[in-house]
C-alpha cells in the first residue's frame, strides 16, 4: 500500500549538479543543469513558435477572402466557416493537452502534431493551386459553385491544421517553461522573462502575416500565398527538433482527468469519515511521488472535505483493505483538484477580456468604415489598423521586460517586479480604458456626423481613421500584462502533471470570450431593434449608438475586474512540498 506517513517538506533551492524539478534527459534520466535547458535550449522554440503562428496568420489572416473570392461562397457561408475554423482551433488544444499530460509528454506531442500540421497545410496549398481542385473563376455575376470533392479536399486541410495547432499551442509555451529549474531562483526570474519573450514571437509572426503574405495572397496568387506559410511551418518543424540535444524533458504522469475523479469518488466514499487535524496523519508517499513527473505538493486547508479522500482508516492502516486509489489518495493528489478549484474563479474573470479582445476584429472594424480612410494618397484599410496593436505588443514587451520589471522589483521586492495576478489585473484595467476610448471617438465620431448632416447618409465621416490607434495600442499594452500574466500563472500554479492542461484552459478563455461578444451582440441587436428602432448598431452607424455598446463593454470590464479583484485577493498559491 506505500508508506503511510507524511514525509519532510523539500527546500525549495537547487544548487546541485541535477535539476530540482524532476526534468529528465530525452531517454528519462535524471539531467544534468549545465550545458541544457535555459537560453540556450529557448532559441529553438521561439523560432518554431514565431514561425508556426506566423503559418497560422498567414491562413487564417485572409481565410474569409479565399473563401469568397476562390470558392465562391457567400459572405455569411464564408463567416460562418472561418468561426467555426477558429473556435475548433482553440479547442482542439483540450484534446493535445491531455494526450501530453497522460501519455507522451510536451515534446513528443509537438513532434506529432507538427507533422499533421505540416500535412494540413500541404493540403491546403495543393487545394489552392492545382486547378482540378478549384472552381473555375466567375464568368461575370455567374460564379460557379465548388463541388463537393473541391470543399472536400480544401477543408481537410483546413481541419487539420486546426488538429495540429491543438497539439502545440498547449505545449509549446510549457515546454519552453520546462527548460528553466523552478527550484533554482535565478532560472526561476528567467522564465518570466521567457514567457514575454515567447508572446513577442508570436506578435512577430502575426506582423509579418498581416502585412507581408497577405499582400502576395492579394497580388501575387493563393498557391503562393499558402505555399509560403507551409515553408515556414516546416522550418519551425526543423527549428524544433535541431534543439532536442539541449532540451530538458518533463515525464507525463498519467490521466489528470482520472486522478481528479478518484479524489472525488475517495471523498464521497469516505463522507461519514472524519478527517484527521494534523494533516501529517494524511496519506502521502514517503519517497518521491505517487504521480509521475510530478513533485509534492504541500497540504492546505481549504477545501477540507477532499482531504477525506487522503485519510486512513483503521481498516486500511490494517491492511484489511488492500490498497485501491478509488478509496485512497496522496495528499498531493487531493492537492491537484484544490489547485484546479481554486484557479477556477481567475480563469472565469479572465473570459471577459477575451470578449475585449474580440472587438478587434469585429466592432473595431466596423467603427473604422464609417471613418475616413485616406491619408494623404493612400487608403488604409480599417482591418489592417489591427497592426497597431501587434506593434503595440513589440514596443511593450521589451519595454516590460528591460525598464518595467527592474523598476517595480526595487518596491515590491519580487522577482518579477509583479506577482502573475497583479499582472493580469493590470491588463484588465487598460483593457478598460480600451473600450472607453472607442466609445469616446465614436462620440466625436456621431457629433461630426450630426453637424454635417450626414446621420442620414450610410458611409465615413470627416474623421480621420487614424484616430483609432490610442485603443489598438492599449489593447495591445493590455494583452502584455493579462495574456502573458495568463500564461505565467497557469504554468506556475498549475500541477506539474497538469501543465498542459492548464494551459489549454488558458486558452480556453479566447474561444469563450469570442461566444460572449456573439451572446452580447446579439443581445444587444435583439433589445434595441424593438419596436422598429434602429437599434445601437444598424447597417447605416451614423443612425446608431455604437458608443453605447463600447461604453456597456466597459462597464461589464469594470463590474468584471471588481470581481476579478476578490477572487484574486483570496487565491492562495502553490507550494511545493
Amino acid at each position: 500500500m506505500g508508506d503511510l506517513e507524511q514525509h519532510p517538506l523539500l527546500e525549495d533551492v537547487n544548487d546541485g549538479e541535477f535539476t530540482g524539478d524532476g526534468s529528465v534527459d530525452l531517454k528519462g534520466n535524471p539531467i544534468r543543469k549545465q550545458g541544457t535547458g535555459n537560453w540556450g535550449a529557448c532559441p529553438f522554440i521561439l523560432g518554431n513558435e514565431c514561425c508556426e503562428r506566423l503559418a497560422f496568420y498567414g491562413i487564417s489572416t485572409n481565410l474569409v477572402t479565399y473563401l469568397t473570392r476562390k470558392l465562391h461562397q457567400g459572405n455569411a457561408s464564408a463567416a460562418s466557416n472561418v468561426t467555426a475554423w477558429a473556435g475548433t482551433c482553440y479547442l482542439t488544444p483540450l484534446i493535445g493537452a491531455m494526450l501530453a499530460d497522460t501519455y507522451w509528454g510536451r515534446y513528443w506531442t509537438i513532434a506529432v502534431f507538427s507533422t499533421i500540421y505540416f500535412i494540413g497545410m500541404g493540403t491546403l496549398t495543393l487545394a489552392a493551386s492545382v486547378p482540378i481542385f478549384k472552381p473555375p473563376p466567375c464568368d461575370g455575376s455567374v460564379c460557379p459553385e465548388a463541388s463537393p470533392a473541391q470543399y472536400g479536399v480544401f477543408f481537410l486541410g483546413l481541419y487539420l491544421i486546426a488538429l495540429g495547432t491543438g497539439g502545440i499551442k498547449p505545449c509549446v509555451s510549457s515546454f519552453g517553461a520546462d527548460q528553466f529549474d523552478d527550484t533554482d531562483p535565478s532560472e526561476r526570474v528567467q522564465k518570466g522573462s521567457f514567457f514575454n519573450w515567447f508572446y513577442f514571437s508570436i506578435n512577430i509572426g502575426a506582423l509579418i502575416s498581416s502585412s507581408f503574405l497577405v499582400w502576395v495572397q492579394d497580388n501575387w496568387g493563393w498557391g503562393l500565398g499558402f505555399g509560403i506559410p507551409t515553408v515556414f511551418m516546416g522550418l519551425a518543424i526543423i527549428s524544433f527538433f535541431s534543439g532536442t540535444p539541449l532540451y530538458r524533458f518533463q515525464k507525463p504522469g498519467g490521466s489528470p482527468l482520472m486522478r481528479v475523479c478518484q479524489v472525488v469518488v475517495a471523498s464521497i466514499r469516505k463522507w461519514s469519515v472524519n478527517a484527521p487535524g494534523d494533516s501529517l496523519q494524511l496519506y502521502e508517499m514517503e519517497k518521491g511521488s505517487a504521480i509521475e513527473g510530478s513533485r509534492k505538493i504541500e497540504h492546505t486547508n481549504e477545501l477540507s472535505f477532499l482531504d477525506k479522500a487522503a485519510t486512513i482508516t483503521e481498516a486500511e492502516k490494517k491492511g484489511v483493505n488492500s490498497y485501491n486509489p478509488w478509496r485512497l489518495v496522496t495528499v498531493t493528489q487531493v492537492e491537484e483538484l484544490k489547485i484546479l478549484v481554486r484557479m477556477f474563479p481567475v480563469w472565469a474573470t479572465t473570459i471577459v477580456f477575451s470578449a475585449v479582445y474580440a472587438q478587434m476584429s469585429t466592432m473595431f472594424v466596423e467603427q473604422g468604415t464609417v471613418l475616413d480612410p485616406t491619408v494623404g494618397s493612400f487608403t488604409i484599410p480599417p482591418a489592417s489598423l489591427s497592426t497597431f496593436d501587434v506593434v503595440s505588443v513589440i514596443v511593450w514587451v521589451p519595454l516590460y521586460d528591460s525598464i518595467l520589471v527592474p523598476f517595480v522589483k526595487r518596491f515590491t521586492g519580487k522577482e518579477r517586479g509583479f506577482s502573475e495576478i497583479q499582472r493580469m489585473g493590470i491588463g484588465l484595467f487598460i483593457s478598460i480604458l480600451a473600450m472607453v476610448a472607442a466609445a469616446c471617438l465614436e462620440i466625436w465620431r456621431l457629433a461630426i456626423a450630426k453637424q454635417d448632416g450626414l446621420i442620414d447618409k450610410p458611409g465615413p465621416v470627416p474623421l480621420s481613421i487614424l484616430w483609432q490607434i490610442p485603443q489598438y495600442f492599449l489593447i495591445g499594452a493590455a494583452e502584455v500584462f493579462t495574456f502573458i500574466g495568463q500564461l505565467e500563472f497557469f504554468y506556475d500554479q498549475s500541477p506539474d502533471a497538469m501543465r498542459s492542461l492548464c494551459s489549454a484552459l488558458s486558452l480556453l478563455t479566447t474561444a469563450l470570450g469570442n461566444y460572449l461578444s456573439s451572446f452580447i451582440l446579439t443581445l444587444v441587436t435583439y433589445l434595441t431593434t424593438k419596436g422598429g428602432n434602429p437599434g445601437w448598431i444598424p447597417d447605416n452607424l451614423n443612425q446608431g449608438h455604437l458608443d453605447y455598446f463600447f461604453w456597456l463593454i466597459a462597464g461589464i470590464s469594470f463590474v468584471n475586474l471588481l470581481v476579478y479583484v476578490v477572487c484574486a485577493s483570496r487565491y492562495t498559491s502553490k507550494k511545493a512540498a
